[in-house]
């Protein structure tokens, strides 16, 4: 990243006149609703042969009577979600202590910027930007165009879904329940890694397959192939700050994620006990990450992805852990916190429940016969759950 005295962000001010009330449910609406509240990045431009991006912009949307909307957009190089919502917190601090930042807490300690504490014995940055640059050309576009995007999203809707404590801990006995019974005589059976973050995941992955299966059914019939032993993949990222040989802040500002990919046949997840085989798989992954230090495999996670993204992967954006509703600039907790991205990305964004109850949000775009199915499958496990 370069900076100069008098570097800026683009800033723009709107007004609105959508319906406030459907911009915050959780139902079914479609996913084009929300992009005008989003700004665009400006264009980059020419230095000593070098394209520069700019790094964020943010847009203040007023909807007249109902409420204010922030919409930012920022590259993810620059920083990762942890970073971006300490920033975010921050602002939103010294906003609401009058713009005195030398009077304001800040919600934490102040962002740590050197670099230079992240060290690479093991020589990946060579690796990884010579795959980085195979995949995406010589000059990437950080973000579609805004007609790029629309016509990405024409035929999606978004929506919602929140699993509240009560309904976790259900699909967590069913789960242990389940397993429990596939691993009788298993001695050697290792216990599975069962967090609220696994569970979910399994819940919403498996849901989210079941959805798009009769999508799947009829590719399958034009390309003459049978998914019956097909994978599906999924991935998530975690923090390696605290996940490292060498201890680093954990305010150190940037991007340090790792990325971590799993796999199930495409049966054994539509099966009666694919929920608790998905959760198995992805427990397990947990586990190795957590024993094996956050840079493990950590050379191949670009080529990786380049052969998993194919369709059959589902990845997860956000996390509970990142205190979304927790950003108050004076005028209160958020009333809604969405990830925009995930229209065009397809990926699950993960939130914690807005009424502090252990819960979960989930934020997903899909077709609209897709999403339909989804919602089906969505509520009767969730009834499930409920009645053990």
């Amino acid at each position: 990243m370069l900076y100069s005295d008098g570097d800026s962000l683009s800033l723009t001010v709107a007004e609105s006149s959508a319906d406030f009330a459907e911009l915050i449910c959780n139902e079914v609406r479609d996913a084009a609703l929300i992009h005008p509240l989003v700004p665009q990045l400006p264009p980059p431009r020419a230095s000593d042969g070098a394209h520069l991006w700019p790094l964020m912009a943010i847009q203040v949307t007023l909807l007249p009577n109902k409420g204010i909307c922030v919409g930012v957009q920022f590259l993810h190089v620059a920083a990762d979600g942890r970073s971006f919502h300490h920033f975010m917190k921050s602002w939103a601090s010294i906003h609401r202590f009058g713009g005195d930042s030398a009077c304001v807490d800040l919600d934490g300690p102040s962002p740590f910027y050197n670099r230079e504490v992240i060290r690479d014995p093991n020589g990946l940055e060579p690796i990884l930007l010579k795959d980085w640059w195979s995949c995406v050309g010589s000059i990437p576009s950080p973000s579609p165009s805004p007609s790029e995007a629309l016509l990405t999203i024409a035929d999606k809707v978004r929506a919602t879904f929140v699993l509240g404590k009560t309904a976790i801990d259900g699909l967590k006995a069913q789960v242990l329940s389940q397993l429990k019974n596939d691993d009788d005589g298993d001695s050697e059976s290792e216990p599975i890694h069962l967090s609220t973050f696994v569970v979910t995941c399994a819940f919403i992955w498996v849901c989210m397959i079941k959805s798009k299966e009769k999508e799947q059914e009829r590719h399958n019939q034009l390309s003459s192939k049978s998914n019956k032993d097909e994978l599906c993949y999924f991935c998530f990222v975690a923090d390696c700050r605290d996940r490292l040989e060498y201890s680093i802040p954990s305010t150190y500002f940037g991007n340090y994620l790792g990325i971590y990919f799993l796999s199930e046949k495409r049966n054994t997840l539509l099966g009666e006990s694919g929920i608790s085989h998905a959760a198995r798989a992805i427990g397990r992954r947990v586990k190795d990450v957590e024993k094996g230090g956050g840079l493990r495999e950590a050379d191949g996670w670009i080529k990786d992805w380049k052969v998993f993204d194919n369709g059959d992967l589902v990845t997860v954006a956000g996390s509970p852990r990142l205190k979304v509703y927790d950003t108050d600039f004076g005028w209160g907790r958020p009333i809604k916190s969405h990830v925009v991205q995930i229209d065009v990305s397809g990926a699950i964004a993960l939130a914690e429940s807005r009424n502090r109850d252990g819960g979960m949000e989930v934020g997903l775009a899909l077709t609209r016969d897709c999403m339909e199915r989804f919602v089906c499958l969505f509520e009767n496990g969730s009834k499930s759950f409920m009645s053990l």
